[in-house]
């Protein structure tokens, strides 16, 4: 029987690698691939590049295809990362959201570069280190949680499509992170199966995307300077750096002393105002979701009780899915904090992936929809 031929998502890491390592013992034929998708050095900084994006880990996973004895290739894709994750990244902050790179990354580089290049080497799959499952039911695919919850990244995968989990491979959906650490150090890697991870934004160096959007956007001081920090009423309470350096539910680093907490409740562009407000202004329980991508089921019955997530590090609140023409209600069973235009809303029924979406309209007690309806475009 022909070997299964396998394009590796290479990134010079731990899990890719331990990954490759699983596959070759399963019988799969591999063929190693690493993109390049950004420079990270910003004007003004020469410190040196770390994580996946760094020539160092493209060399790294080259080194590491070429000792467990299979072909690796680099391919710039410099340009098409620019078009569209930085350029979703900016357009998304000067529209007063706030953006998910990793999300747009997926579907459009990850998996939109990897099926193209998968079909062009003549691979039957695609494979990554990523912690998550695939299930099946009724004829479709849908994502499950990884075996270890605290690893688990679905919350970045459900823009995938039917077509893109038929044809991946997750080896590390079983698996733990001490598991996986183990398996490097039984293969001889000591160095690898201790080697930490980096928890910033791949182009962003030191997560500052303030100074990233300064440096991106021509005459950004100018077209985004100051503006007025607002109460939900309107009242004027002070001057602010410009509102793409703010996001929803920001409470440090205002600038602003107005004798109790206060939050970043809402972001309006159109006049360079940010709404200030108290926590529990803050709070809500509704939102509408766009551009959605239906895993586990091919349409959402009215009603339908899911556990939502809204931010990836938030274990989900239990929510009712209302399908209304091209989005989804959804109404938390309790109030949230910091609902966030532009992030990932993704449902959940216990392990598996019902569906996700990106917030694009919500309701807080200080608000109506009608507040936010520039928020919905």
């Amino acid at each position: 029987m022909e070997k299964k031929r396998v394009l590796m998502a290479m990134s010079g890491g731990i899990d890719s690698t331990v990954a490759a390592m699983l596959l070759l013992e399963q019988g799969y034929e591999l063929v190693g691939v690493t993109y390049r998708t950004f420079d990270n050095i910003s004007r003004g900084c020469m410190e040196k590049e770390k994580g996946c994006c760094s020539v160092d880990s493209l060399f790294e996973a080259k080194r590491m295809a070429q000792e467990l004895g299979f072909e690796h290739h680099i391919l710039d894709i410099r340009q098409e990362f620019k078009d569209t994750v930085i350029t979703n990244f900016i357009g998304e902050y000067l529209q007063g959201r706030t953006p998910n790179p990793c999300v747009i990354c997926n579907s459009t580089i990850k998996w939109g570069k990897l099926i193209e290049t998968a079909n062009e080497m003549r691979c039957d799959y695609i494979a990554t280190g990523h912690y998550a499952r695939i299930g099946h039911q009724d004829g479709r695919r849908y994502l499950r949680k990884g075996a270890d919850l605290s690893k688990d990244q679905t919350y970045f995968l459900w823009t995938l499509t039917q077509e893109n989990l038929s044809r991946t491979l997750f080896p590390l959906g079983e698996l733990t992170k001490p598991e996986v650490r183990q398996i490097a150090f039984d293969h001889g890697y000591e160095k690898l199966s201790k080697k930490g991870e980096s928890q910033e934004i791949c182009f962003i160096p030191g997560n500052d995307y303030r100074t990233f959007l300064a440096e991106q956007v021509e005459n950004y001081t100018e077209k985004y300077g100051p503006g007025n920090f607002v109460d939900t009423s309107g009242k004027r309470l002070g001057e602010h750096k410009g509102y793409p350096n703010y996001t929803i539910g920001q409470r440090k680093g205002l600038g602003i002393a107005l004798g109790q907490p206060m939050f970043v409740i809402a972001i309006h562009p159109e006049d360079n105002t940010v709404v200030l407000g108290t926590k529990e202004e803050l709070q809500g329980k509704s939102f509408f979701a766009k551009e959605i991508n239906l895993m586990k089921y091919a349409k959402i019955p009215d009603g339908l009780e899911v556990t939502a997530k809204i931010r990836y590090r938030n274990e989900g609140k239990k929510a009712s899915l209302y399908p209304e023409d091209n989005r989804l209600r959804v109404v938390f069973h309790e109030t949230m904090d910091s609902i966030t235009p532009g992030q990932s809303a993704v449902f959940y029924e216990g392990e598996d992936v019902v569906g996700g979406g990106v917030v694009k309209g919500y309701k807080l007690k200080a608000f109506s929809f009608i507040a936010f309806s520039a928020s919905l475009q």
